[in-house]
């Protein structure tokens, strides 16, 4: 994935950032996908219904959009175990970091929070550090 693609990037940014935004200002909690899906199964019994509509839509609108004959060409070429590794991983930096990339990114940057402006810059600064490790040192 190498193309550079500014038009669609910017309507894809403009339209999640207009959507957290919406989300915060209907319903008064963020989106914060790692958040939603913690909550939700912490308190199973007594989690609200918003919470379990919410990942019901993130679960069934690649097969909504299957529909209507989208296809979106992803290939990886990664070990399932490296994978499964990178999953669990990422899971614990995500409690480590009291959330996720980006719910911290569009919804914590958007409110000004000064949290979620380190994590981002630190989570940023990582992933530049991994990148020349894995590209310019291991590879």
């Amino acid at each position: 994935m190498t193309e550079f693609t500014p038009i669609s990037a910017l309507l894809g940014g403009a339209l999640l950032g207009f959507s957290a935004l919406l989300f915060l200002l209907l319903t008064g909690h963020i989106a914060g996908i790692s958040s939603i899906i913690s909550n939700s199964f912490r308190a199973l019994n007594t989690a609200p219904q918003w919470r379990w509509s919410f990942l019901l839509g993130l679960v069934l609108s690649p097969l909504v959009l299957a529909l209507f004959d989208y296809h979106n060409e992803v290939s990886i070429d990664i070990s399932w175990p490296i994978i499964i590794i990178g999953g669990f991983l990422v899971g614990f930096g995500t409690c480590l970091g009291s959330g996720c990339t980006s719910g911290h990114g569009i919804c914590g940057i958007g409110r000004l929070s000064p949290r979620s402006i380190t994590s981002t810059c630190t989570f940023m600064l990582v992933a530049v550090v991994v990148v020349f490790i894995s590209r310019h040192i291991l590879h």
